[in-house]
Parts: structure tokens; sequence; C-alpha cells
């Protein structure tokens, strides 16, 4: 058995497990709002109606869908080791819930001018996965 060591001597990645319903659902066209009842803990399907809701210009609306698709990404993450820090990356399909309800509560709190906000999440998001941050703008 190989044991593989972070010589970073940061934390290991987390990897959230894969939960293939939503982004199924998804991919096929059910409406972000359907996917989100049926599967609430789903850090995805939130952060596709924060992208849809502000893509309407409701800004206000996609920063309550963001945040709670965050919120449930940090549930998620706290349950699979995360200690509040340490990467998250994007090449896991099952962390960009998470990291995309980050990015969209960045935008909308720089957008209603919360900028102690904005920073927070933008220097979290850039500290979680770089990929990400360059990904998503």
């Amino acid at each position: 058995m190989a044991i593989h060591e972070n010589l970073l001597g940061g934390p290991a990645p987390t990897h959230l497990p894969d939960d293939p319903g939503p982004r199924e659902l998804l991919a096929n066209g059910t409406a972000p709002a359907d996917v989100a009842a049926k599967y609430p803990t789903s850090s995805l399907a939130w952060a596709r109606l924060a992208d849809d809701a502000y893509e309407r210009g409701s800004v206000v609306e996609s920063y309550a869908y963001a945040r709670t698709g965050y919120h449930r990404g940090l549930d998620a993450l706290r349950r699979n080791g995360w200690k509040g820090h340490g990467p998250v990356p994007w090449e896991h399909e099952p962390n960009r819930g998470f990291l995309r309800a980050l990015h969209a509560l960045a935008r909308a709190a720089g957008d209603i001018g919360e900028k102690d906000e904005y920073e927070r999440c933008s220097t979290f998001l850039r500290d979680s996965s770089e990929t990400a941050a360059e990904t998503l703008g």
C-alpha cells in the first residue's frame, strides 16, 4: 500500500462524495428549483438557482440562493473531514457545486455593496481552488 505524504505541509485536499442525482437532473433540463426541492442539500442546485437569478438581474435573490448553496456546501465539507481551510479541488466534479455557490455569493455580495463579504468569499474561492477562481471568473 502506497502512502501519499503532503509535502507542502498543509491539509489534504477535500473531495466530496459523488451525488450524481442532482447533476444528472440538471443536465437533462430539470428546473433548478425542482432539483433543489428534491435534493435540498445540493450546492449545485442552489448555485444554478443563484446563476439563473443573477442572469435575470435579481441580485438579491441570487445572493440568497448562493448563500444557501454555500452553507450546504460547508456542511458537506465538514462532514467529509474539512477543518476550515485547505484545497477543495475544482478538478473533482462533486466539489464544483460548493465552489460555484461560493463564486455566486462573492459576485452577488460585490454587486450589493457587501465589500467585506465579497473579499472574504473571493479569497476563500482562490484559496480553495485557483482553478475554480480562474474558470468561474
